[in-house]
């Protein structure tokens, strides 16, 4: 398993503060084709983790290749959102709910729990005028609208749709562990935040479900359809994969969808670029998301697949600024690593 300060990670990011690099972070990166081939490398590219929410693009797939999406009715909006860690917009929230409606369930069958919503200006409003959040402002709440959709489509009961014992559950391991070359049984199950089952995967298999998933040559028809239904819907609607002011959406919206990724909880990322036929998964190793974005973005400039105009419209991410509590930069994460 992936532990704190391994002999087996690479420094990935330094904070520097002044003249002293204060902090220190390691990780984990690999690139892998969608043949299995490890074409480059950081630290271990077998480090085990649990995926977390990047799996999510994978979850989606039985969802698809069962026929509920189809059924259903469910548009790229939809199909985007059950893929998503959203921001709770007005909008998610809303693509939610009609999503749950043509499943016949409601916002009460609902078991993610809720938090206010990770849009900044949505949740001041809320706040403000006494609102309290819901299971739809949840982050995951499209990925559990996807759950129920796939139980009502099995015609199976909602009420413990979360066990992983649970058809819906069952469908989406043997998802996961066929996209990314494994017996079922040879992926350690933890519990997401949200509840339901997290996958424990090596990083190069978690790239190997991501460049299969955007490349999925040689897959049966079904999944080769399903993948680029999902691929399809998240270009064509990348603010409902996460929102406005975050760096899943704004990675698609700068490569026109050339390249698609999703962040995981404890500093995690995977991406698929389908043109070149490969997936990418980078891991901080201590889950700090502030070094997390400027590392993917280094790493995919070393690769040589980001254009100039991609990488001035994502600057932001690029070395993030150290401020205090007035607002003045006081110093920078800067990604600090070469890709063997």
């Amino acid at each position: 398993m992936v532990q704190s300060a391994s002999a087996s990670s690479a420094v990935i990011a330094r904070v520097d503060r002044g003249p002293i690099t204060e902090s220190i972070h390691r990780g984990h990166i690999a690139v892998v084709n969608n043949e299995g081939r490890l074409l480059h490398s950081l630290g271990d590219p077998q480090a085990v983790t649990f995926a977390r929410s990047t799996a999510k693009l994978i979850q989606a797939l039985p969802v698809l290749e069962s026929g509920a999406a189809s059924d259903f009715g469910l548009s790229d909006q939809e199909i985007a959102l059950i893929c998503a860690s959203h921001n709770g917009e007005p909008a998610h929230v809303q693509t939610a709910r009609s999503l749950l409606a043509k499943a016949g369930a409601d916002p009460g069958d609902l078991q993610c729990g809720a938090h206010f919503p990770f849009h900044r200006p949505t949740a001041k409003r809320m706040k403000e005028e006494g609102e309290a959040p819901t299971p739809l402002h949840n982050n995951c709440s499209g990925k559990h609208a996807g759950m129920l959709t796939l139980a009502a489509k099995l015609g199976q009961s909602a009420d413990n749709y979360m066990s992983p014992d649970h058809p819906v559950q069952r469908e989406m391991l043997l998802a996961v562990a066929d996209m990314a070359g494994l017996a079922p049984e040879d992926i350690p199950l933890g519990t997401d935040g949200c509840g339901v089952p997290v996958f424990g995967l090596a990083i190069d298999r978690l790239a190997l479900a991501y460049a299969r998933l955007g490349k999925p040559y040689g897959l049966p028809a079904a999944r080769t359809e399903a993948c680029g239904r999902i691929i399809g819907a998240i270009r064509r609607e990348p603010a409902y994969l996460a929102g406005e002011d975050r760096f899943d959406t704004q990675l698609i919206e700068a490569t026109g969808g050339r390249i698609i990724g999703k962040m995981g909880a404890e500093g995690l990322f995977a991406l698929t670029v389908p043109e070149e036929s490969l997936g990418l998964v980078l891991k901080i190793e201590d889950g700090a998301q502030r070094a997390l974005y400027c590392a993917v973005l280094e790493a995919l400039n070393q690769l040589g697949l980001l254009r100039p105009s991609e990488l001035k419209a994502l600057a932001a991410f690029r070395e993030p600024k150290v401020t205090n509590w007035r607002g003045t930069e006081v110093g920078v994460i800067r990604p600090d690593f070469r890709l063997s």
